[in-house]
């Protein structure tokens, strides 16, 4: 789906570049906060022998109870992907 936001100002500032510099700092942070959950998802996955997309599957079907590691885990998972989808978001936004 193609979107398009249309952002005015009657600042003097020149406003593309300002924008630019946000969304890259925004895919920086989007970044880090992917790269320190997939370290919480490998310690989940080393402590269980489980793979992520595993425990995800067996969380939704109830086969893995409702321990607070799982339920956790499965959030890790869960904002693992919002962020991720956010990431690639910003990463196709074009300025012209």
């Amino acid at each position: 789906m193609h979107q398009q936001v249309v952002v005015t100002t009657d600042a003097p500032a020149a406003l593309k570049p300002l924008l630019a510099s946000a969304i890259q700092s925004e895919l920086r942070m989007l970044e880090l906060g992917l790269a320190r959950i997939a370290a919480r998802l490998q310690a989940f996955e080393k402590q269980y022998s489980l793979t992520s997309e595993e425990c995800a599957h067996r969380f939704a079907t109830g086969e893995m109870g409702e321990s607070l590691d799982y339920i956790e885990w499965a959030g890790e998972i869960e904002t693992y992907r919002r962020l991720e989808e956010q990431r690639q978001a910003l990463q196709r936004a074009t300025l012209h």
